[in-house]
C-alpha cells in the first residue's frame, strides 16, 4: 500500500515537470519549468526518486524534442544537489530554501551553459564566444529555481507525514524501520558491489562508445572515399588518354589543355573540401605532371615537370609504376588532414596513361566526430548516474541492509538475562525480511537457530554453572597439589610434571634450557640456635632472594632446603647472570651487621645447561647443576653435617 503511494507520488512529481515545460514553451516564458517535480521528489524521498523523476522528465521530452535528452545531466545535478541538503534540513525552514536558490542556479547555469555550447559548435573555444551570455542563462535560471524551489517547499509543508514516512521505507526489504548497517570498512559488501557496478556500467558504457565512435568513423569516412571516387571519375572524363603526352609538351599553349584545366577548375571550385586535383604521368623517375591547379596557399607544378613520390606514396611505388590501382591514402600534414584518392586512366589498349588524384579534406570529418564523442557524453553522463543510482538502490535494500541487520543483531544478541533475550529474539521476529532469495533464506535460518538456542539456554546456563563449579574445585585442589605449602612456590609435584615435559621436548628436537640448583645453608644451625619457627623464616628469606632474581615462575622447592630454578627460551643465556645477581644480594644481605640469622641467607648454586646430543633427560642436566652446586657448597666451607 506504501509503495503504491510512493510511485504516485513520484508520478505527480514527473507530470509536474512535464506540463511545467509544456506551459513554459507554449507561454514563451523565459523559463524552463521543468524541475519543480524533481526538487520536489528529492527533498522528500533522497536520491533515488529525485534522480529517477528527473530522468524520465528528459526522457519523455526528448520524444518530442530529441535534444531534450543531452540536458539530463541537468535533471539528475538538480536531484543531488536537492537530495544531499534535504538531508542537512535545508527545506524544512523557508529561509533556508532560498539561501540554495542562486547555489543551485549557477550550477545548473554553468552545466547548461557548457552543455550548450558543446552542442553548438563541440568544441572547446566556443566556450569563450558564449561566455559573454553567462548572465542572460544564470538570470534566467534563477527565476526558474526560484519558481521551481518555492513551488517544491510548499508542496513539502502540505504533504502527509504518512506519505513521508513511505518514502524513506520505500524499497526496504524489511519491515523494521530502523536501518542498521553494523561495522563496516573499506572493504564492505557495500563498497565491492558499487565499485563493481561503477565499473562494469563504466566498461559497458565505454565499449559501446567506442564501437559506435568506430562504426561511426568508418561510416563516415566510407562516405568520403565514395564521394572523392565520384569526383575523380568526374575529372578522368575530362582527359584523353591518348593527348596525355601533348598535354604535357603543349601545356597551356594547347587550347584543349586550357579548356580542360578550366573544367578542373569548376570541379574544384564546386565542393571547398576539395583541396587539390592534381593528374600525373607515373615513372620510375617521379611524377610529371599534366594539370596540377594553383590553390590560395600553394603554386601549381608546371606540365612536364617531374615531382618526387611522397613519403604516403612510398608503399605504393612499384604499383603506381605499373599503372595498378592503389586504395585511398589518409594523411595529416602540411597541407592538412586530407583523402588522397589515386586512380588510373587506361588507354584502349588497356595501358595506364596517367593518375587522377583528389586531396579532400577530413576537417569536418573531425568536427562531425568530435561532435559525436560530445553528445554522446552528455548523454552517457545523465544514464550513467541514473543506472549507478537505480543498481545501488537495489543493492541497498535488497543486499546491504539486510546482511548488516542481521550481523549487527547476530554481534549484539544478548544472552545476559532472560528479558533480554526476549527482546532480542523479538527485534529479530519484528525484522520480517522479504528479498525473496538467499539472503531471506538466511534470515529465517538464523531466526530459527537463535530460538533453538535460546530453548536449551536455560538448561545450559544451570549445567555451565556446575560445570564451573567443579571446575574451581579442581583448580584448587591443582593448586593445592602443586603448591609448596610453606613458601607458596611451586612444589616437587609441580617439578616432575615439568621434568616430563622436558624430556619430551628433548626426543622431539625442540629443547632449550638451564637448570640452577639453589641449596640453603646452615637450616640445622639455625633450627638448633633458634627454634623451628625461626628455621622456616630462614627459608622463606632464601625462597624470597631466589624469586626476586630468577623468577618465581621458575622456582620449584623440591627439598626441605633445595630448590631449583628452571628457564627455558631466550632467557636461557641469562642463568650465569642470574646466578651471579643472587650470589652478590646474597653477599649483601650478610654483610648487613642489622639482620638477624634467619633474615640472612646463605645458599650454594650450581648452574648447567642442556646440550644437545650429549643430554638424553632432563635429569642429566639436573645432576650436572647439582654437582657443580656441591662443588660451590664445598668451596664455600658449608657442607653439610645433617
Amino acid at each position: 500500500m506504501f509503495g503504491e503511494k510512493v510511485i504516485l507520488v513520484c508520478i505527480v512529481g514527473l507530470i509536474l515537470n512535464l506540463c511545467g515545460a509544456g506551459v513554459a514553451e507554449l507561454s514563451g516564458l523565459p523559463v524552463y519549468l521543468d524541475t519543480p517535480g524533481t526538487i520536489f521528489i528529492a527533498a522528500l524521498g533522497g536520491y533515488m526518486p529525485g534522480i529517477a523523476v528527473g530522468f524520465f522528465t528528459n526522457l519523455f521530452r526528448a520524444g518530442f524534442d530529441p535534444q531534450q535528452m543531452y540536458f539530463s545531466s541537468i535533471s539528475v545535478l538538480v536531484a543531488i544537489f536537492t537530495a544531499f541538503f534535504a538531508k542537512k534540513g535545508f527545506y524544512d525552514k523557508l529561509d533556508k530554501t532560498i539561501f540554495l536558490i542562486p547555489v543551485l542556479a549557477l550550477s545548473t547555469g554553468t552545466l547548461d551553459l557548457i552543455i550548450e555550447s558543446f552542442l553548438k559548435s563541440a568544441s572547446v573555444e566556443s566556450l569563450m564566444e558564449v561566455k559573454i551570455n553567462f548572465a542572460e542563462i544564470f538570470s534566467k535560471e534563477l527565476i526558474d529555481k526560484s519558481f521551481s524551489s518555492l513551488l517544491a517547499f510548499a508542496l513539502l509543508q502540505l504533504t502527509p507525514p504518512q506519505i513521508k514516512k513511505s518514502f524513506k521505507t520505500f524499497g526496504r526489504r524489511q519491515a523494521s524501520d530502523e536501518m542498521i548497517y553494523g561495522k563496516t570498512n573499506s572493504k564492505s559488501l557495500r563498497t565491492k558491489l558499487l565499485l563493481i557496478l561503477i565499473l562494469s556500467s563504466f566498461f559497458v558504457s565505454f565499449s559501446i562508445a567506442l564501437i559506435s565512435y568506430l562504426l561511426f568513423k568508418d561510416a563516415a569516412t566510407e562516405d568520403r572515399i565514395k564521394t572523392v571516387d565520384g569526383i575523380v571519375a568526374v575529372v578522368l572524363n575530362e582527359i584523353n588518354p591518348n593527348h596525355v603526352d601533348d598535354y604535357m609538351r603543349l601545356g597551356r599553349t594547347s587550347e584543349e589543355y586550357r579548356r580542360i584545366e578550366e573544367e578542373l577548375y569548376a570541379i574544384k571550385n564546386s565542393n571547398s573540401n576539395i583541396k587539390f586535383i592534381y593528374i600525373y604521368k607515373i615513372e620510375a623517375d617521379g611524377c610529371h605532371v599534366i594539370f596540377d591547379l594553383d590553390t590560395s596557399t600553394f603554386e601549381s607544378d608546371k606540365p612536364g615537370e617531374v615531382v618526387p613520390f611522397e613519403a604516403g606514396l612510398a608503399l605504393y611505388e612499384k604499383d603506381l609504376i605499373a599503372g595498378k590501382p592503389i586504395p585511398p591514402i589518409i594523411s595529416d600534414d602540411e597541407y592538412g588532414y586530407l583523402l588522397t584518392l589515386y586512380k588510373p586512366l587506361y588507354d584502349i589498349n588497356g595501358k595506364c596513361q596517367c593518375y587522377a588524384a583528389v586531396d579532400y579534406s577530413m576537417d569536418i570529418l573531425s568536427e562531425y566526430i568530435r561532435a559525436f564523442i560530445i553528445k554522446l557524453i552528455a548523454l552517457f553522463i545523465g544514464c550513467f548516474i541514473f543506472i549507478s543510482a537505480m543498481g545501488l538502490a537495489f543493492v541497498e535494500n535488497h543486499i546491504i541492509l539486510p546482511i548488516n541487520t542481521l550481523a549487527y543483531y547476530a554481534w549484539n544478541f544478548s544472552f545476559d538475562s532472560e528479558t533480554a533475550r526476549q527482546k532480542n529474539i523479538k527485534q529479530m521476529r519484528s525484522l520480517k525480511i522479504t528479498t525473496g532469495d538467499e539472503i531471506e533464506n538466511l534470515y529465517y535460518a538464523l531466526l530459527r537457530t537463535t530460538e533453538n538456542v535460546l530453548k536449551y539456554l536455560e538448561t545450559l546456563q544451570r549445567a555451565r554453572t556446575q560445570v564451573s563449579d567443579m571446575i574451581f574445585k579442581v583448580f584448587e585442589m591443582d593448586k593445592i597439589a602443586h603448591k609448596d605449602s610453606l613458601t607458596g612456590i611451586k612444589n616437587k609435584t609441580a617439578y616432575v610434571e615439568e621434568i616430563a615435559k622436558l624430556d619430551k621436548k628433548i626426543s622431539e628436537g625442540a629443547a632449550e634450557f638451564c637448570i640452577t640448583m639453589v641449596d640453603v645453608n646452615y637450616l640445622k644451625k639455625i633450627n638448633d640456635a633458634y627454634g623451628h619457627e625461626r628455621g622456616n623464616e630462614y627459608l622463606i628469606n632464601a625462597c624470597k632472594l631466589v624469586c626476586a632474581v630468577f623468577g618465581e615462575e621458575h622456582v620449584y622447592r623440591v627439598g626441605g632446603d633445595e630448590f631449583v630454578v628452571i628457564i627455558e627460551g631466550e632467557k636461557v643465556p641469562l642463568c650465569k647472570y642470574f646466578a651471579a645477581q643472587f650470589k652478590m644480594e646474597m653477599d649483601r644481605k650478610n654483610s648487613n651487621r642489622s639482620l638477624q640469622a634467619w633474615e640472612k641467607v646463605s645458599a650454594a648454586v650450581g648452574v648447567a645447561y642442556y646440550q644437545s646430543g650429549v643430554d638424553n633427560l632432563a635429569d642429566d642436566v639436573f645432576k650436572r647443576a647439582d654437582k657443580e652446586m656441591y662443588a660451590n657448597k664445598l668451596a664455600m666451607k658449608a657442607v653439610r653435617t645433617d
